[in-house]
């Protein structure tokens, strides 16, 4: 999946928000909260995932998915585009968008 098709995901999103980061990177927001932010090059995704997937994904396939940073109970997801399942890809993100968004928007999704 490249950065195109990552954008379209992500506008897919009900009240989901492109912003411009502290380094200029796209950052992605739903009600001014965080939950991916992709490199300034345009080649990597960070994504907001519980500890047990990050673990599992890295165990996964180490060459695509990276540990991030870790803030509380989530630990973020370092993922090279050019090597991700677009598919799977889809279902992290959505699934970050989940784990930041209020219930209301979240329904959105399956209605």
């Amino acid at each position: 999946m490249d950065a195109q098709a990552v954008v379209k995901v992500m506008a897919g999103l009900p009240g989901a928000e492109e912003h411009e980061g502290w380094a200029g990177q796209p950052v992605f927001k739903v009600r001014n909260k965080s939950f991916a932010y992709m490199s300034e090059d345009q080649t990597h995704l960070h994504l907001k995932a519980l500890r047990e997937e990050q673990e599992a994904l890295v165990a996964e396939d180490p060459e695509a998915y990276a540990p991030s940073w870790a803030g509380g109970r989530f630990a973020w997801v370092l993922i090279r585009l050019e090597l991700a399942d677009g598919e799977e890809l889809h279902e992290l993100i959505t699934e970050a968008y989940r784990l930041t968004a209020p219930k209301y928007l979240v329904a959105q999704l399956t209605a």
